[in-house]
């Protein structure tokens, strides 16, 4: 292979390294379809990759220094930015042992595991030859990540016992099917069997790893705080927003205004119940709405809305406010399997689109389904939200790099877009309808409430003077995750089980739920500079297309590069 000459060289070498490395990472660009592999979970897995991110920073310092005329270049530029800043971030992690407890009810490589066999193709019997084979595997690779949460224990880098008992609790529902054998019971005919023997044999890894979970790990992490401090919290900041906001007075900074997000957001929601339910309040008005609201009775029925919802927008909003490729134009609405994690979410497209992107809905065991909070949410998840930004990479990842439009991404970017974009549909006045539009603002009030005690408990920060409510008496005093889920309680319309499931993410992936507001703060802070600096000039489609184009960055990059465009 010829040396990388350029920043985006650079970075899609280290792409087909790391697709070595993590065969789950091939699969979700689309690359290397027979692989039946699956990634070494085990500290020397670790090891790898933390080698491979050293070596890939050492090649960018010699081509920049090679040749400096470079950085004069926008996407070269970005992309340089882009690869230093993220792989810097992983190296911080790796160096603080981060890679030995990762283990939340979210993110964890148990659950990456699972994910990927919905990600494989299932089209003719070798598709599901190569299934068998790599699933036959994963008790090899739930036996490498044992080894590391080991070492972690080793090292006293645990999770607090609410992540372990969480997983434990999610494992037991896979175990209920039990997952693996389900997945299988469509395959063909002829590879049944070895099919169903792969089946058993990742059943029974679920199993074993749920029991070592319960019977050896957590008891090991009683007394482990489910705080995780400043430090840790910064760091995981860092990788969550390519932003180093725990410099300086950066995360208090964030935490005021998101409660000044939070009063403001309350103030509007009060006008909206009103209209819902005159006399009630804004939760009254919610909890009105999923009983007396439109809804959808079964499942089936509300994934095909929710795919005619996804459908609709495209069409409307295709020509006038987003130019799309026909690839972009294809996103499936898909049910999430047991066991997931209370919030809906999204798969980006195969590099190649001939994986679409897809939206997922955890049921939670429910057959009916209430509108009025679903529509914002599938505007975030599918289109205008995720599926736009994340599909439109995948086109471009030809004129970027394939990292910048896939493994590069920055937390805060994506979900800030998201959010951006449902504020865009808002500001298209697609919420006439009072309660869709109190749901609109449930799910704004729940991303400002993220940011308030996401830093409020990791940091141990005071409950400000004007709290009201269940934090009225404990003004002054320190976040604890029991106040947090007060707080919740209290400022969300969602069911219970899904603030339980909220609250536990939190406390595992720290940071993560910052992302949201403060990605869409830099987005609409780039938006008004570039109206600014265009005046009657600027172009909202030509704007959102540039922006969509541009691949990934961070936040201390994010609304310069916007306000350029």
């Amino acid at each position: 292979m010829s040396t990388p000459t350029t920043p985006r060289g650079v970075a899609d070498r280290y792409v087909d390294a790391l697709c070595e490395l993590d065969p789950l990472v091939a699969t979700q660009l689309g690359t290397h379809p027979g692989d039946d592999r699956l990634p070494d979970l085990s500290p020397a897995g670790l090891a790898a990759e933390e080698a491979l991110e050293r070596a890939t920073l050492a090649e960018l310092d010699r081509v920049l220094a090679a040749d400096p005329s470079l950085d004069d270049d926008p996407v070269e530029r970005r992309c340089a930015r882009l690869l230093r800043e993220r792989l810097g971030a992983e190296l911080a992690a790796h160096e603080a042992g981060e890679g030995f407890r990762s283990l939340n009810n979210l993110f964890s490589p148990i659950h990456a595991i699972r994910q990927v066999f919905s990600m494989m193709p299932a089209g003719s019997d070798e598709d599901w030859a190569v299934i068998a084979r790599r699933m036959a595997r994963v008790p090899e690779a739930y036996r490498g990540f044992r080894e590391s949460l080991e070492e972690g224990c080793r090292r006293g880098a645990v999770v607090a016992p609410r992540q372990a008992r969480t997983v434990v609790a999610q494992l037991d529902e896979w175990m209920a099917g039990p997952y693996f054998a389900g997945f299988v019971a469509t395959g063909p005919e002829a590879l049944l069997p070895e099919l169903a023997a792969a089946a058993r044999a990742a059943d029974d890894a679920v199993a074993e790893i749920r029991d070592y979970l319960r019977d050896v790990y957590a008891p090991h992490t009683e007394g482990t705080p489910d705080a995780v401090g400043r430090e840790r919290y910064a760091l995981a900041v860092r990788r969550w927003t390519g932003s180093d906001l725990g410099a300086g007075t950066g995360l208090e900074d964030a935490y005021a205004w998101g409660w000044a997000e939070h009063r403001r957001i309350l103030a509007e929601q009060r006008i909206e119940a009103e209209k819902v339910l005159p006399g009630g309040t804004p939760m009254e008005a919610m909890r009105w709405l999923g009983v007396n609201g439109p809804a959808v009775d079964g499942v089936e029925a509300i994934r095909e809305r929710l795919q005619a919802m996804m459908d609709d927008a495209i069409a409307a909003l295709d020509g006038t406010h987003f130019d799309l490729a026909e690839p972009v134009r294809r996103v499936e609405a898909m049910i999430a399997p047991p066991g997931s994690a209370a919030a809906p979410y999204y798969t980006r497209p195969s590099q190649d689109f001939s994986r679409p992107g897809r939206t997922w809905l955890p049921t939670l065991g429910r057959i009916r389904f209430p509108l009025w909070d679903l529509v914002s949410i599938w505007y975030h998840e599918g289109v205008p939200g995720h599926h736009l930004q994340l599909a439109q990479w995948a086109y471009v990842s030809k004129d970027l790099s394939t990292y910048q439009a896939s493994l590069g991404s920055v937390g805060a970017n994506v979900e800030g877009w998201a959010l951006y974009a449902e504020r865009l549909m808002d500001e298209l006045g697609y919420f006439t309808d009072p309660g869709e539009r109190l749901g609109f603002l449930d799910a704004q009030q729940l991303r400002s409430v993220r940011v308030v005690i996401d830093i409020g408990m990791h940091l141990g920060l005071p409950i400000p003077d004007d709290a009201e409510g269940a934090l009225a008496e404990h003004r002054g005093q320190p976040w604890t995750p029991d106040l947090a889920r007060a707080f919740l309680g209290e400022n969300s319309g969602a069911d219970l089980a899904f603030l339980d499931s909220e609250l536990v993410r939190y406390l595992g992936i720290p940071g993560q739920a910052i992302s949201y507001k403060l990605g869409e703060r830099a987005w609409l802070d780039g938006r008004a500079a570039a109206q600014e600096a265009r005046g009657a000039d600027f172009d909202l489609k030509a704007w959102h297309m540039a922006a969509l184009s541009q691949g990934s960055l961070g936040l201390d990059d994010l609304a310069a590069e916007l306000a350029q465009l």
